[in-house]
């Protein structure tokens, strides 16, 4: 660990590779302590094991210690509890309340079974009896509250992290349904305007029975009367909405090629449906809004990147629906002859005659 304050230290301790569950080479401590016992036997105690590299500096009294901690960094804080003198419960509680979160041990005469408890409930890391404890354990307590003092840290710092991932990832997502938006609002400015042609059938959407009939109420289509701006809500039957958010949902959980079938099926009913690809968007769009609204603040990168297959192959579907639709209208079924009977057919008008 870094044995100073500076930013340069600091940095160079978050990038430096870390071995949990070893002792570390260096430690600079902080001794808040009185008059009645200094830190002179406990340094040459430190001095004494080679495990660790100790550097204690000595703080006489609770005022000297908080300016100590204020304008220098230390890998751990060892307090003295002496009652009536220094009281390390009340100091460590005083110092958790105002933010300090670097280790914190207490030193005492009492026994531990006496002040463990009540060092934690304080938010002390932990308690060593003088009569209990040796040099080596108290550096190994050092250790392994200086790796949790770390671990909390990391955690804390990739929390943050995920929280502004999570962020970044929701403006994003509304940003690009911003953007579908507007293209949706585009096509259908233009569509109203004629400079695309209008839906040539108002057909209703039957889920049940996928039938086709006409029916004013729930026509998918705009009569080229005075053209009007695109509503907000989505004005499809509330049965293909249904639908197709079902479908999205699936899409996301289980991606692409694992719901052919049903992609087709859903391609089938919009071509017979009659529905345009402005408003298949439409729908994908006031389907899209509600289930990312609905992700709080969970991540929506992946939503938006299924959302986006599920488009476009609907689309692809589509297309080649009103394809085979355009096909069959141009070339549409013929009775043919069976086997045998063509040789009765006349050859020439003559023939015929």
């Amino acid at each position: 660990m870094s044995t100073a304050p500076s930013t340069a230290g600091l940095q160079e301790n978050l990038t430096a590779p870390k071995i949990w569950g070893q002792m570390p080479s260096r430690m600079k401590v902080l001794y808040v302590t009185t008059l009645h016992r200094t830190g002179g036997w406990l340094a040459e105690a430190f001095a004494a094991d080679s495990a660790s590299n100790v550097r204690l500096e000595e703080a006489i009294g609770v005022t000297a210690g908080l300016a100590q901690l204020r304008d220098e960094v230390f890998d751990a804080v060892l307090v003295s509890h002496e009652p009536g003198v220094l009281d390390a419960l009340e100091l460590v509680e005083g110092l958790r309340a105002g933010g300090t979160d670097e280790p914190l041990i207490v030193l005492g005469v009492a026994p531990s079974a006496e002040m463990t408890s009540l060092c934690y409930e304080v938010g002390a890391d932990a308690y060593c009896c003088v009569a209990e404890t040796t040099t080596r354990s108290l550096l190994w307590t050092f250790a392994r509250a200086i790796e949790r003092f770390q671990l909390v840290r990391d955690h804390r710092r990739l929390q943050q992290m995920d929280r502004q991932r999570l962020a970044l990832e929701q403006q994003e997502a509304e940003r690009l349904l911003a953007e579908q938006r507007t293209l949706v609002f585009e096509l259908e400015s233009r569509r109203c305007s004629g400079q695309v042609p209008p839906d040539s059938d108002r057909l209703a959407f039957d889920a049940e029975e996928g039938k086709k009939q006409a029916d004013s109420s729930d026509s998918f289509a705009e009569t080229d009367a005075a053209p009007k701006p695109m509503p907000t809500p989505c004005d499809l039957p509330e049965r293909l909405v249904s639908h197709y958010r079902e479908m999205l949902r699936a899409y996301v959980v289980m991606g692409a090629g694992n719901l052919a079938d049903e992609m087709a099926t859903l391609g089938q009913l919009l071509t017979d449906a009659g529905i345009s690809a402005q408003r298949a968007l439409h729908l994908h769009v006031h389907v899209l809004e509600e289930l990312v609204s609905s992700l709080g603040n969970r991540s929506a990168r992946h939503v938006m990147s299924r959302a986006d297959l599920l488009v476009l192959e609907v689309m692809a579907h589509l297309a080649d629906g009103y394809r085979r639709r355009y096909y069959e209208q141009h070339h549409p079924p013929q009775q043919q002859w069976l086997p045998g009977f063509d040789c009765y057919l006349p050859t020439t008008f003559s023939d015929a005659a």
